[in-house]
């Protein structure tokens, strides 16, 4: 198979390391309202970390990168980051 000109998909992108690969991102806390449904009452314009599963379902939010990476540990998940 020629890989050169293989293309993924994006739900197969999202299956790569499902359940075991999470990905850490920073994001300002207004954006973090829109993706965590439960986060309403963060007071805006705070810059946090988040961590997401490999398919993009939010998982945790801090403003302490350590404690997300301690939450993902304890949860036996890998983590990247996003830049």
């Amino acid at each position: 198979m020629n890989l050169e000109n293989h293309s993924v998909t994006q739900n197969e992108l999202a299956r790569i390391g499902d359940g075991s690969i999470a990905y850490l991102r920073r994001m300002s806390s207004d954006d973090i309202r829109a993706k965590f449904p439960a986060a309403q009452a963060i007071q805006p314009g705070l810059k946090l970390w988040a961590l997401f599963s490999a398919d993009g379902t939010p998982l945790a939010v801090s403003d302490d990168r350590t404690s997300i990476l301690a939450s993902a540990s304890a949860n036996e998940l890998q983590t990247v980051s996003i830049h």
